[in-house]
């Protein structure tokens, strides 16, 4: 008698036997598909966001049946298919085969017909209880709450203002799809693209992702569809429902109701006068825009910018960045385009509506109208002779320009400077600074230069530099009057010319004649015209009463300065 077990397995037996011959599916065959088989067979590495039901998504596929024959394709089509997943706008099969996918994405699905179109098909294009089978690439993914997403790149360490609604600005860009399909780039244009913020005039996720941007910072700003192109795309360039990324730089950016920006980035302790129009001023500068580029220096020229201010001769920005500068002061100058180079620009470094940068150092400044500032350091007491236009002076100096380069210094010679005062000898200034002074005072003399060395500069010293001289008198001699050579203290002798003729034989050679002078000199009945050098004023002398020039001077060529002068003034009545 066979047990219970033996029977169960006999019975099974039986059974798998008669399905056989029924034409049951052999071993292996999975049989119909109850739900949709996915092959991931591309995943991005990364991925930002998943589809999820209620996000609207673009894609593009091709359906094909088993054997290979394609029945639809959205490549054939040129366009992309947008939509809802997860709503029941797509065949099932498709709705639960695009969920969770990435953009990016590549996947194979295989849809069993009860997820497809079942037993009923569509007439003329997919036979009834067909099994499709779609290639998909996801290439966006959005939500109507989506909010634009910004990501800071970089920000410079310096920002003292950010974008706001009705500021204009100049940036760069990259722009791409979703899925990084580049639709556009001013880098290709060479150009920055330049408009307001705020007014219209760009895609309002562009007005809104700008704003609170510094310039020179680098964002990442992907708007969603509603905030871009919507519906429509645009052009051949953007599809429909696209969600846009821009890599964006911006470059500058101002309002036009701006004026000019000032930084005082150092400020001498002493500044005892400051720019105003009119004046003449004198500067080194570097200018940048506002990204850093350099445009132009007047250092890699080794020559300061000189110009008046407030006078339209430079930008009005600049006009108005140098009023009240301190000589040696260090200022920037930021100065919108409408005060600089508008929206024309400048030459091929300065673009339209660009916003100017000026790092200037003020070397000096002065007026046409200034005199010589003379500021007493020293002056000894007891002073009662002072030096006038003619004395013979002495002095030691420095001269250096007002940023302190040095120029020149009396203690580089093994003597003081010599010079007579009022003789046309030195600068003018000078000559002024050095007027009034007692033997052993020291000043600190501030020249313009319409009293020093003018427009044009001398060797050594630049054009229209103003110059400051440490001065000490150190001797002075009393002069003489312009014109004269030697003067008397009281009446001149009678008989003057037998006076001179010390060997009384009527005529005066030089010898004898340097020896009466120098006799009139040393019992203090006259004096010499103060030099270094009496003998060469003695020769001057002589040579001016030697008409004939025959070494010797007669009666008829022996004539005083004052009979001179009242004889040229009658041949001129």
């Amino acid at each position: 008698m066979a047990t219970a077990a033996g029977s169960r397995c006999l019975l099974l037996l039986l059974l798998l036997l008669l399905l056989g011959v029924l034409g049951a599916p052999a071993l292996g065959d999975p049989g119909p598909l109850e739900d949709v088989v996915i092959d991931r067979y591309y995943i991005p590495k990364i991925c930002l966001r998943e589809a999820q039901m209620g996000d609207f998504i673009r894609y593009h596929y091709n359906g094909t049946f088993k054997d290979g024959k394609k029945f639809d394709s959205s490549y054939d089509r040129g366009a992309t298919v947008a939509g809802v997943v997860g709503v029941g706008r797509l065949i099932t099969g498709m709705d639960r085969g695009l969920q969770g996918m990435c953009v990016n994405e590549r996947r194979h699905l295989i849809v069993p017909p009860h997820l497809g179109y079942g037993s009923i098909g569509v007439a003329g294009l997919i036979p009834p209880d067909a099994t499709l089978y779609f290639d998909v690439v996801m290439l966006d993914i959005w939500n109507k709450n989506d909010k634009l997403q910004i990501t800071t790149l970089s920000k410079p360490e310096r920002c003292n203002r950010t974008v706001e609604n009705s500021d204009f600005v100049r940036y760069h860009y990259n722009g791409t799809l979703l899925d990084g399909t580049p639709f556009d780039s001013s880098y290709s244009k060479g150009s920055t693209y330049d408009t307001y913020v705020g007014t219209g005039w760009l895609i309002k996720g562009m007005d809104q992702g700008l704003l609170g941007m510094c310039a020179g910072e680098k964002r990442s700003i992907i708007i969603p569809p509603f905030l871009a192109y919507g519906e429509k795309g645009y052009g051949t360039v953007i599809p429909p429902q696209a969600s846009l990324v821009f890599s964006v730089l911006l470059v500058d950016f101002h309002n036009p109701k701006d004026g000019v920006s000032l930084e005082h980035l150092e400020v001498p302790e002493s500044c005892n006068r400051r720019a105003v129009t009119g004046d003449f001023v004198r500067y080194h500068y570097n200018g940048t825009l506002m990204d850093g580029t350099l445009f132009d220096s007047s250092y890699s020229r080794n020559q300061t910018y000189n110009t008046y201010i407030g006078k339209g001769y430079i930008i009005p920005g600049m006009d108005q960045g140098l009023q009240g500068v301190c000589m040696g002061e260090h200022r920037r100058v930021i100065i919108p385009p409408h005060l600089a180079y508008g929206e024309n620009g400048a030459g091929d470094k300065i673009p339209g509506s660009a916003v100017l940068i000026f790092d200037v150092h003020v070397i000096d400044f002065h007026n046409p109208e200034d005199p010589v500032e003379i500021e007493t350091v020293f002056r000894p007491e007891g002073c009662n002779v002072t030096t006038r236009n003619r004395d013979f002076v002495r002095y030691h100096y420095n001269c250096s320009l007002l940023d302190g380069t040095r120029l020149f210094s009396s203690h580089d010679y093994e003597k003081p400077q010599e010079v007579t005062l009022g003789a046309n000898k030195v600068i003018e200034g000078l000559n002024s600074g050095l007027l009034d002074m007692c033997a052993g005072e020291r000043r600190v003399l501030i020249i313009p230069p319409h009293l020093g060395h003018g427009e044009s500069g001398a060797r050594g010293v630049p054009g229209s530099a103003v110059l400051r001289f440490e001065v000490e008198l150190i001797s002075m001699e009393e002069g003489v009057p312009e014109g004269y050579l030697f003067i008397w203290h009281g009446e001149p002798p009678a008989s003057l010319y037998e006076q001179m003729d010390l060997n009384k034989d009527g005529g005066i050679p030089a010898d004898e004649f340097s020896t009466f002078i120098k006799t009139q000199v040393a019992e203090g009945k006259g004096r010499l015209m103060p030099s270094s050098d009496p003998e060469k004023v003695i020769a001057d002398m002589f040579r001016n009463q030697d008409r004939n020039q025959d070494g010797k001077i007669t009666p008829d060529e022996l004539k005083l300065k004052s009979d001179e002068d009242q004889e040229k003034i009658h041949e001129e009545l």
